[in-house]
């Protein structure tokens, strides 16, 4: 079991929070840009609405931590 101290490791650097910035960036935007195309898809009767629901689940989380990372 994990202990609930806050871990004691060095902040990131610049550098890393622009590369984590960066990467939900992308991956975010995908997930948003799948999730628009598969609600289309899926209100035309092409496919399911799970992988839409899943592409926003997905872009919201990459917001947020997107937030956290910038904030700081």
């Amino acid at each position: 079991m994990s202990s609930i101290e806050p871990r004691g490791g060095r902040p990131l650097s610049r550098r890393a929070k622009e590369q984590r910035a960066y990467r939900l960036v992308l991956v975010g935007g995908g997930s948003a840009a799948v999730a628009v195309v598969g609600f289309v898809l899926a209100v035309i009767g092409v496919i399911g609405f799970t992988l839409p629901v899943l592409a926003v689940l997905v872009a919201v989380a990459c917001l947020l931590l997107f937030r956290r990372t910038v904030s700081r």
